[in-house]
């Protein structure tokens, strides 16, 4: 037997992203495998934000400079995603609300307007990172000017039009296939960079250096603040929904474990997939006079010449293109279901994929335009910046919903996890605020 989207009709007539909601079949009884397959995919579209082309840059100078030091700081980093993502989608699934809906429900309208308008902030931001991130990969692969580059990227919203069209589960698909590009790239890199097995083992346990080093310590704030983005928590509590699990309290709890095990697979392979960055740089640069590389220009133009692997350069340029590409889709529904849920106020998912486009990219061309590629490697940073200064925004209201009783019912946080939830807020919110006070003090000194 399975639930129908017809039987969840009511309850989706005001539900995140209605068009899809309850879409996706979920088998009732049977093999517990084919329940897990059905609840597989918005993991992957979540993780896709946890490799985007943003996060590049941090762990390419984090590699080059310390070697395998931070790999410990990577994996702290997707332990605390691992533990909001859950918390999303367990506010998804328990309440039929995402959180940009909670937040409407929940606060004063001028406060859950400027909850709107900071996650719309945060969302252009990520949408800029895409777009540099793109235009760079088109720039190293085919020689398209940087301005061009920008430019193109805008066509994908066709892309995301047609997808939308035929189904939720073509969009899912995609976003997987494009992973896999990733992941095979970096397999290529990892095996022919032949990095010291040991010496990653060892980069996985914390060390001192991270903390009494001003620099790994920068760097290691840099890759906490990248790693867990704002808008990914808003996505998650919204496409879990696309499931069309019963809505009972047993049928919640399914749902809530099987899309717990389909997160935290899919933040694993992220993890994979960011640390083999790291990975990449320290075995490529490290100790070597390649070590100050964070560009990733620079890294591409490094490769192939210091590994002696002919695809070595193509691979890394190919993965930033996927990465960026795969940034774009996941961008499209997290700006939708934010407008809607905050404001409901609905349009064309390609008008709006549009109009944060140019929001994207409008900044992105006149960057290029004066200042070249230097330019637009700043203007990345900047995006990282802006990203975390809102994302304490997102992050504080999630566990506030998913820590009330009268909200969430038996699925409540439980006292440990509201206070390891409080603890990792702390700590994002911290060390966020300090990257961007010594960001922006470095801006000044210059």
């Amino acid at each position: 037997m399975q639930i129908t989207r017809t039987q969840l009709q009511g309850a989706g007539a005001t539900a995140s992203l209605p068009e899809v909601h309850a879409s996706i079949p979920v088998p009732q009884g049977g093999r517990r495998w084919r329940k897990l397959l059905a609840f597989a995919g918005p993991g992957l579209m979540v993780a896709v934000g946890y490799m985007d082309p943003g996060n590049w840059a941090t762990d390419l100078a984090g590699g080059a400079q310390f070697g395998y030091l931070l790999l410990s700081v990577i994996l702290l980093s997707n332990f605390m995603a691992m533990l909001l993502q859950h918390l999303a989608l367990k506010l998804g699934i328990a309440t039929g609300r995402d959180l940009a809906q909670a937040c409407r429900d929940h606060f004063a309208p001028p406060v859950a307007m400027t909850l709107w308008l900071l996650a719309e902030v945060a969302i252009a931001a990520c949408d800029l990172a895409e777009v540099i991130g793109s235009a760079i990969a088109l720039n190293l692969l085919f020689g398209i000017p940087l301005i061009a580059g920008v430019i193109i990227t805008a066509l994908d919203v066709l892309l995301v039009l047609v997808l939308q069209n035929y189904g939720f589960r073509y969009l899912e698909a995609l976003v997987a296939g494009l992973i896999g590009i990733i992941g095979l790239c970096f397999a290529y890199e990892i095996v022919a960079s032949q990095p010291a097995i040991g010496a990653i083992l060892g980069g996985l346990m914390p060390r001192p250096q991270i903390v009494t080093d001003p620099s790994a310590l920068y760097l290691a704030i840099g890759i906490l603040g990248a790693t867990v983005m704002p808008h990914n928590l808003y996505l998650h509590s919204s496409i879990v929904q696309t499931r069309a699990f019963e809505r009972s309290e047993e049928g919640k709890a399914s749902a809530i474990r099987y899309a717990t095990v389909d997160s935290t697979v899919a933040l694993l392979l992220a993890f994979f997939i960011n640390a083999a960055i790291l990975i990449l740089a320290a075995a490529t640069f490290y100790g070597t006079s390649h070590a100050g590389v964070a560009d990733i220009g620079d890294a591409y133009q490094l490769l192939t010449p210091v590994l002696g692997a002919t695809f070595a350069s193509t691979a890394f340029a190919v993965a930033l293109l996927a990465a960026g590409q795969n940034s774009t889709l996941t961008g499209t529904l997290a700006g939708q279901i934010v407008m809607e849920g905050f404001l409901r106020l609905r349009m064309p998912s390609w008008l709006r994929r549009l109009i944060t486009r140019l929001i994207a990219i409008v900044p992105a061309v006149v960057v290029t335009a004066l200042y070249g590629e230097r330019g637009t490697g700043q203007l990345l940073v900047l995006s990282q910046v802006i990203l975390s200064l809102q994302l304490s925004f997102a992050v504080v209201p999630l566990v506030m919903f998913t820590s009330d009783k009268v909200r969430m019912g038996r699925f409540v946080n439980p006292r440990w996890l509201t206070i390891l939830a409080w603890v990792v807020a702390a700590i994002i919110g911290g060390l966020n605020a300090y990257l961007l006070v010594q960001t922006v003090a470095g801006w000044l000194a210059r």
